[in-house]
């Protein structure tokens, strides 16, 4: 028994001693395991994965930023009286704005804020708008009822025209009518005003939201009249001119303690806050939009279209910088030895060769005249015509390029002087005299029988009085503005050399102005390969303006060049670029070619003064002074067919002055005047007053 017992727990000593070591040996293999895994881990991390974890821990201690650089600017040039010099003003630059939004959680008086919003931001706008939109309507009205006439004869068609003209011009003296529009007017305003009010009440009635953008890019002035408004209770009035803007808050004083620095506190209106972006800043505004363009932010970057900004947008933008560093356990940049700092290359700024004088008068002046005659626009350019150079460009409508999203159609962004091409009607007998005169064809005592129409197989052109004139010299072509004169000019040189001329011109194709969206015009109908009768008949209308189409910037060069005795000039608005480093790149006048001969340019600038002393020119003249030019008033080709618009014209004149020492070329066009059908009642009495201001502006002596 006892021995029994004793092999008994010999055994089990055995067996719990073998459970033992597989159990040790079983540790040390899990052990060994863990260890090759933590081993394989560490190979992993350092060498296998290395790129990724460094990284991904790199992402989060380092900072890797692009920086934005500063768009260059646009500056234009005056006299300063006071000094002496030539200064340089800002025209386009940049500038913080107030970007306006609601925190409706906090808004106590929703239905007082919208009103005031709306009394800030909006009723300036909505009168104006309402206003055009009645113009707008009434010369629709006119107009179709023009366009009714368009089967009648000439002879009846000109006295309906007269009927027509005069019936809604006696509108305007009538109380009952004005009455009638004045309540239109209102009811506009009003219904517009309750629209724009429901749309602010929606946002500032939106429960529990702690942010709604409502007004961007508002300047401080408007800022600061909007707080004194909203800070204003009956108890206690708020002087806008007591308020500043520092440092992205704006602080208030009584007036009690203006002289009182500790007296000083922060506005802060409930539910209503700011905060300062900045923006491209145009200071002039609507003078000089179309040369100007505008930028877009697009992304936080800003981007120019149109005009200079879209032209020149890349070396206005710069270059971009870059910022790479590390950041703490609480966001901040850590500035380390090895952190890497690209600066941003700021925008090149431009010089422009645009006197701010004269373009703030012809802008004006142009404005003026456009409203007066009822037109639908106008474009005045005035160059320099010895060296190229643009003194002033305008037109009209316009747009304020700090806010052009307000405006309501695109086509407002191009410019007419650059891309609206048309009919230049007998303005262009000047060009083609000036063909004849340099082949010596004619001379301004030639002469020829006009019988009131030249023949053409089946077609017949008239002159644009009906008459015959008789035996007339080509002086009196120019004076009379005789469209059988200009056909008989062309005939003498010939379509082939005539079309060569006109090429020669610079018609047909772009200038080259560094501005974006130029159009070449259209002489296609003079390229054509066409019939002997079509290839007549086409050289013939376009003798006197018809049938080609040109820009306002092709025919003020064209004129330029007469006035240059006979050079054409590269035309050019940008002066001087200086770089981001100071480097400076100057534009030179450039000769593009000599188009006629100096005699030839001589004769033709004493025709162009018997026009302005004698003919349809008259109202272009200054007393003192010999000024050149032509009339042209052109028909308005149908956009849906072939034809005219009944009763539609353009008026434009083209000159300029002093004759014999041109100070500048000027081209004047006036779009649909509604008073007036001709150019030497619409275009020739402001090119007579902007060319008035031109010479007392430039102190050129009088010459009689």
């Amino acid at each position: 028994m006892m021995i029994w017992e004793k092999n008994k727990n010999e055994n089990v000593r055995k067996k719990y001693s073998t459970y033992g070591d597989n159990r040790i040996r079983l540790i040390m293999a899990i052990v060994f395991l863990l260890g090759l895994s933590i081993v394989y881990k560490l190979y992993e991390l350092q060498f296998l994965k290395f790129d990724l974890y460094s990284s991904l821990a790199s992402s989060q201690h380092k900072i890797s930023s692009q920086l934005i650089p500063a768009r260059g600017q646009i500056y234009i040039s005056d006299y300063n009286k006071e000094k002496n010099s030539i200064e340089l003003y800002p025209f386009a630059t940049n500038k913080d704005f107030a970007d306006i939004y609601a925190v409706p959680r906090d808004v106590k008086n929703p239905e007082d804020i919208a009103e005031k919003l709306y009394t800030i931001f909006k009723k300036e706008n909505v009168e104006r708008e309402v206003e055009a939109l009645l113009i707008k309507e009434e010369k629709e009205k006119e107009d179709g009822e023009l366009a009714a006439l368009d089967n009648l004869s000439d002879e009846e068609k000109a006295i309906k025209i007269i009927e027509v003209k005069n019936k809604f011009a006696n509108f305007k003296n009538d109380k009952t009518y004005l009455e009638y529009q004045e309540i239109k007017r209102e009811k506009e305003i009003g219904s517009r005003k309750d629209n724009i009010i429901a749309k602010y009440l929606s946002i500032l009635k939106k429960e529990n939201d702690p942010y709604e953008p409502i007004e961007n890019k508002v300047d401080e002035e408007k800022l600061k009249i909007l707080y004194a408004l909203l800070a204003s209770d009956s108890s206690q009035e708020v002087n806008a001119e007591n308020l500043e803007l520092r440092e992205g808050k704006i602080f208030y004083k009584n007036d009690q303690d203006l002289n009182n620095t500790e007296s000083e506190k922060e506005l802060v209106i409930s539910g209503v806050g700011f905060q300062l972006t900045n923006y491209r800043y145009y200071p002039e505004k609507n003078i000089g939009a179309h040369i100007l363009g505008f930028v877009r932010n697009e992304k936080d970057v800003g981007r120019g279209y149109y005009g200079l900004e879209g032209f020149f947008n890349d070396e206005l933008f710069g270059k971009y910088g870059s910022i790479k560093t590390e950041q703490s356990a609480d966001n901040n940049a850590l500035i380390l030895n090895d952190s890497e700092y690209i600066n941003a290359e700021s925008g090149s700024n431009l010089i422009l060769t645009i006197n701010r004088s004269i373009q703030f008068a012809v802008c004006n002046k142009l404005k003026e005249a456009v409203r007066r005659h009822g037109a639908d626009g106008g474009s005045v350019v005035i160059i320099n015509p010895n060296t190229g150079e643009i003194i002033a460009m305008c037109s009209e409508p316009d747009y304020d390029p700090n806010y052009y999203e307000e405006a309501k159609n695109m086509n407002t962004f191009n410019n007419p002087a650059i891309f609206s091409q048309y009919e230049p009607g007998s303005i262009f007998k000047a060009i083609t005299m000036a063909m004849g005169l340099d082949q010596d064809k004619v001379k301004p005592d030639t002469t020829y029988n006009d019988t009131g129409v030249y023949k053409v197989a089946d077609y017949e052109i008239k002159n644009s009085d009906k008459k015959a004139n008789g035996v007339v010299s080509m002086v009196e072509v120019l004076e009379k503005s005789l469209n059988t004169g200009a056909i008989y000019v062309m005939n003498q040189i010939g379509p082939e050399k005539f079309l060569e001329y006109i090429k020669n011109f610079g018609f047909g194709e772009k200038t080259g102005i560094e501005l974006e969206g130029e159009s070449k015009g259209d002489i296609i109908n003079l390229n054509k390969e066409k019939g002997k009768v079509a290839k007549e008949l086409n050289s013939a209308t376009a003798s006197f303006g018809q049938g080609i189409a040109v820009t306002p910037l092709q025919m003020v060069y064209a004129f330029g060049a007469i006035a240059n005795g006979g050079t054409l000039m590269k035309p050019y608005i940008v002066k001087e670029v200086i770089k981001a480093d100071g480097t400076k790149v100057e534009t030179q006048p450039q000769t593009i070619r000599r188009v006629i001969s100096e005699r030839a340019a001589t004769l033709l600038g004493g025709m162009l003064v018997e026009v302005v002393e004698n003919g349809h020119g008259k109202k272009a003249g200054v007393q003192g002074y010999y000024v050149g030019g032509k009339t042209g008033t052109a028909q308005v080709a149908r956009k849906d067919g072939r034809g005219y618009e009944v009763g539609a014209h353009i008026g434009s004149f083209a000159g300029y002055a002093p004759v014999n020492n041109p100070k500048f070329a000027m081209l004047v066009r006036i779009d649909r005047p509604r008073d007036v059908e001709w150019a030497e009642s619409s275009a020739a009495p402001l090119f007579g007053e902007i060319a008035e201001y031109l010479l007392n502006y430039y102190q050129v002596p009088k010459e009689r």
